[in-house]
């Protein structure tokens, strides 16, 4: 069975951030392994960023690229989409339905049928809602619920695997972990650019990532020449307009650069050190790249940094905390060789556990894995 060519639907909703750099990784890796692949999201959001990594794939996907509606929160396109997916799958005579976040993964398993399989890659997911509220209560049901119909859960880090035992259940269906993973190419440390700021954040503007923390100890920070600190904001999102409130008061006016939705590695030659306050992450694709370009990180002990850290994760901070991050930040400019030294540590971590290469193998094997036990 190994050597047959799968047809294989990755299942999203929005074609934004980390979740979907992994969905356009895996799809060209599992390409270049000779399966056809097709990519099925909502379309409501897009950036240039996210344009730019569909244009990549889209002209290589042989069972094509389709838009059906799937809002984030309940709706009616929770009953029609579904129906729409289950159709669409038997006319591609799809072998894998990967769903990816909790509204790709209830798509994939309404598709699934007799000779296909369902895969749910979760991404934090359901995960990430107030465990008291009441949608929160309901979509952890629905999760438990959905198991049933679930042929494989690949877990992104060892963190989210321990998360999901302890806020859903333990699966009986396989459940590997399988870090997400860089290209050979993307192993090149960067140049930081002469008139780099001190400090750069790249990500969504939302409140989950921690900017505001971030904003309030950089307000205090100082160089060794007794100057201010500065910072380079890299992205977009619902909390841009409290941003650009919090920047313009006095005690940061003239200090932050607000740059947009731009690639990692740009931003990384204008920073001479990421800053990632994030409050809950899973396994943020920005640590990786900027671990594989040798770059200085200052980040909090959320989600699966620690294992992006691998033998530096002792300098991982809290989050939420104002001070520690003040620390953190005044330490990088006192002794920016010591910070350098622990990125260079990372960067050899990283290239040897968190591969493209790797990350596609493991996750072609379980398909077949588990189409062997379909039959």
């Amino acid at each position: 069975m190994a050597d047959r060519a799968l047809n294989i639907l990755q299942i999203l909703r929005s074609p934004i951030g980390g979740l979907f750099r992994h969905v356009v990784d895996l799809s060209l890796g599992l390409i270049e392994r000779g399966h056809r692949v097709g990519i099925v999201l909502d379309g409501t959001f897009s950036n240039p960023q996210s344009d730019g990594l569909l244009n990549k794939v889209k002209d290589k996907l042989e069972l094509g690229y389709h838009i059906l509606p799937m809002s984030r929160l309940l709706s009616v396109s929770d009953i029609t989409t579904p129906i729409k997916m289950r159709s669409l799958a038997k006319s591609l005579n799809v072998d894998i339905l990967h769903g990816h976040g909790a509204k790709g993964a209830v798509n994939a398993r309404f598709a699934r049928n007799k000779k296909s399989v369902a895969i749910y890659t979760p991404h934090g997911g359901v995960l990430n809602y107030n465990k008291d509220s009441f949608a929160g209560k309901m979509f952890r049901l629905a999760e438990k619920i959905m198991l049933i119909k679930t042929d494989a859960i690949i877990f992104e880090s060892e963190h989210a695997k321990r998360e999901f035992y302890k806020q859903i259940t333990a699966p009986s269906c396989p459940n590997p972990v399988i870090h997400n993973g860089l290209s050979a190419e993307e192993f090149i440390k960067v140049k930081t650019q002469e008139n780099a700021k001190d400090f750069a954040f790249i990500g969504e503007f939302r409140h989950l990532k921690g900017i505001n923390y971030l904003l309030d100890a950089l307000a205090d920070v100082k160089r060794p020449d007794g100057k201010d600190a500065t910072l380079i904001l890299a992205g977009g999102g619902k909390t841009h307009d409290e941003i650009v409130e919090r920047i313009n008061k006095p005690d940061l006016k003239g200090r932050v650069e607000l740059a947009g939705v731009r690639p990692a590695r740009e931003i990384l030659a204008k920073g001479r050190c990421l800053v990632v306050s994030s409050l809950k992450e899973s396994l943020p694709y920005v640590v990786l790249e900027a671990s594989a370009a040798a770059c200085p990180i200052i980040a909090t002990r959320v989600g699966g940094i620690n294992e992006i850290f691998g033998p530096t994760e002792d300098k991982l901070i809290p989050p939420a905390n104002v001070e520690a991050l003040k620390r953190a930040m005044q330490n990088f400019l006192r002794d920016e060789k010591q910070a350098q030294n622990e990125a260079d540590i990372r960067y050899k971590h990283v290239k040897k556990n968190f591969s493209t290469n790797l990350m596609v193998n493991k996750i072609e094997t379980l398909y077949y894995s588990c189409l062997h036990k379909k039959k």
